[in-house]
């Protein structure tokens, strides 16, 4: 007969059933039901300790996910993430997804949910996700589909993808550890891998076609992405322009751009064009065709500048008042690059037609009031210009990828997902072998250097980190320490083991794997794996069945972390990214989780002739 469970353990399932029910309601704000979860179990260990501790001993409980080092490889993970990001550095792989995408996008996001689960299979999962999340945010904003509608399928295929090895996650490192003590065979690396291929054969056409659209569209209304801004391009002479005609060259052009004025023949050097589109329009055209929208002499002061005082180039827009010195004029005639050091990349004038503006005998175009000017420049500069020429400056400013870096941050983050995945090579007494670290050190040490190193600057930290995440993080390891340290789990797990004996082997298999998903979702995938194999071990010594298949699906359920935000260290990180509720979570995940509990459990009785 088995016990009534301790006091603690009791108010443990009770909080997190609380704590659950509040995240899925979403009434109270992610941040305030976290917080006040961290100050419930501190007052409630303070005043009615655990067993065998003092009153101190639940405070460093309750508050020691703020130090630990989940949290520490979150944020640093997202210190590595905003340095690829400031720096430009997947901007050519990001182009690369972006021509698949742009045949369809159906194919783009097939291709990238094969492309997640094949690397993940091969690398730690939380690296790829890194490698992957900013380059999905950057498609989104070319145009692609929504991050909000991306990021959790490409989050779970990265999921699946590291259950099929030993070595795709920490977690399944640590259940074929724990079963090799408890005198299993060891699991080669892909002992298991064509299980979990069927299983993902079954799950992908709901990731690809079904959780998209459960998902929300939360992009961001971005004024600079929906305004058209005009402008002239000059065609130098070593432009891809020179000789071609209107024809050959629009095919490589982005939807967003067009030229406002068609030569008759072919483009010329030294020629001058009015074009349109919206800011990555321009920007995108001006890299490919290698023209100029702005003075040659300003864009190299400006760069140099940024350069020698170690600041970030800016791209703001601009409002023209009644009361400014450059209405009527033109931005020859303005002098605005000479005096402010500024440049103009374009101009939108709202509720006009491009056609109607009045033009100078250069057919350069006036300007007038509410006209919305794209400038680019150092900070203090577009200051200067603001108030010397009276301007009103919009939110939103960008701040230009620091091109120069992207090398050198592409290279922090492969050195650290490299040591933390395969390990490099390392010469020592014994001769060379691999030098491998945990993903919370070599991605600590990758954040340090991005900081040594400029990629990332230490006063635009707080743009990489998320608040809403880190009080989650803190939360959900104080949450999966009070469930373990107050015998709650271990209760649990004797439960199930009184009721395993009624049911045939695929229910066997299918309630571990639920149990220890539970455990995932709620506590943490050490706490899972801690408990529960060692639970599945004995179930299959009391009812005779083969010990492996429940080990696997212990090792299964661990990886079954699709349900909370705060299963996994990856769904924190797509978290701020796509501007999820936990409800998303819930929406997407259970579905998922039960389609893969369903399919793997009769896969392991098949394979196992169960």
């Amino acid at each position: 007969m088995i016990e009534i469970p301790s006091f603690h353990a009791i108010a443990a399932m009770i909080g997190t059933v609380m704590v659950f029910i509040a995240f899925a309601r979403g009434r109270l704000s992610t941040e305030i039901v976290s917080l006040l979860t961290i100050a419930v179990i501190a007052v409630g260990l303070y005043f009615y300790p655990l067993p065998h501790t003092q009153p101190t001993d639940g405070l460093v409980l309750a508050f020691g996910g703020f130090g630990h080092y989940a949290l520490i490889t979150i944020c640093s993970l997202m210190i590595m993430g905003r340095g690829l990001v400031v720096t430009g550095a997947l901007e050519p792989a990001a182009r690369v997804l972006e021509k698949v995408w742009k045949v369809n996008l159906q194919l783009g996001l097939l291709v990238s949910l094969v492309l997640a689960a094949f690397l993940s299979m091969l690398v730690n999962d939380t690296p790829v996700l890194v490698l992957l999340l900013p380059i999905f945010v950057a498609l989104a904003q070319r145009g692609a589909m929504p991050a909000s509608k991306t990021l959790i399928p490409l989050n779970a295929a990265v999921l699946i993808g590291g259950m099929a090895t030993t070595i795709g996650t920490s977690t399944n490192l640590l259940v074929v550890g724990i079963a090799t003590d408890l005198g299993m065979p060891p699991m080669s690396v892909f002992h298991f891998t064509p299980i979990v291929l069927m299983a993902a054969l079954v799950a992908l056409p709901y990731l690809w076609l079904v959780m998209p659209r459960l998902l929300p569209d939360n992009s961001p209304d971005e004024l600079m992405a929906v305004r058209r801004f005009y402008t002239r391009m000059r065609i130098p002479p070593d432009s891809e322009l020179v000789g071609k005609h209107f024809d050959e060259v629009m095919e490589r052009l982005p939807q967003d751009f067009r030229f406002e004025e068609r030569p008759d023949g072919p483009f010329e050097a030294g020629q001058l064009l009015l074009i349109s589109g919206t800011h990555e329009a321009l920007e995108d055209a001006n890299r490919i065709l290698k023209g100029r929208i702005a003075p040659g002499w300003v864009m190299d002061r400006i760069r140099r500048k940024s350069s020698t005082h170690g600041e970030d180039i800016q791209v703001v827009e601009m409002v023209v008042t009644a009361d400014s010195r450059i209405i009527n004029r033109t931005l020859t005639t303005s002098g605005i690059a000479d005096n402010y050091g500024v440049a103009v990349l374009g101009i939108h004038r709202p509720e006009r037609m491009i056609a109607h503006r009045p033009v100078t005998l250069n057919n350069e175009i006036r300007l007038a009031e509410g006209d919305v000017l794209l400038v680019m420049g150092l900070p203090e500069g577009i200051l200067d210009f603001a108030t010397g020429d009276s301007l009103l400056q919009l939110e939103g400013a960008k701040d230009m990828p620091r091109r120069s870096l992207a090398v050198l941050a592409g290279g922090i983050m492969f050195g650290s997902i490299a040591l933390a995945s395969v390990g490099l090579p390392f010469y020592g007494n014994d001769g060379f072998y691999l030098l491998k670290l945990p993903i919370a050190i070599s991605a600590l040490a990758g954040a340090i250097l991005m900081f040594l190193t400029g990629c990332v600057k230490f006063d635009r930290v707080g743009r990489a980190l998320s608040g809403k995440v880190i009080v989650l993080v803190a939360a959900s390891i104080a949450i999966g320490r009070i469930i373990l340290d107050s015998g709650a789990a271990e209760w649990l797990g004797e439960l199930l083991s009184l009721g395993l004996q009624f049911l045939p082997a695929a229910g066997v298999l299918a309630a571990i794997m639920l149990f220890v998903t539970l455990l995932t979702n709620f506590a943490s995938n050490a706490t899972a794996a801690t408990v529960g194999t060692p639970i599945a071990f004995n179930i299959a010594s009391q009812l005779g069945l083969p010990e492996e298949p429940l080990i696997l699906a212990v090792l299964f359920g661990c990886n079954l972390c699709y349900a909370t935000p705060i299963a996994y260290q990856t769904n924190m990180l797509i978290m701020s990214e796509g501007n999820y509720k936990f409800a998303d979570y819930l929406r997407t995940g259970v579905p998922l989780v039960l389609i893969m509990v369903t399919t793997l459990s009769l896969l392991l009785v098949m394979t196992y002739n169960m």
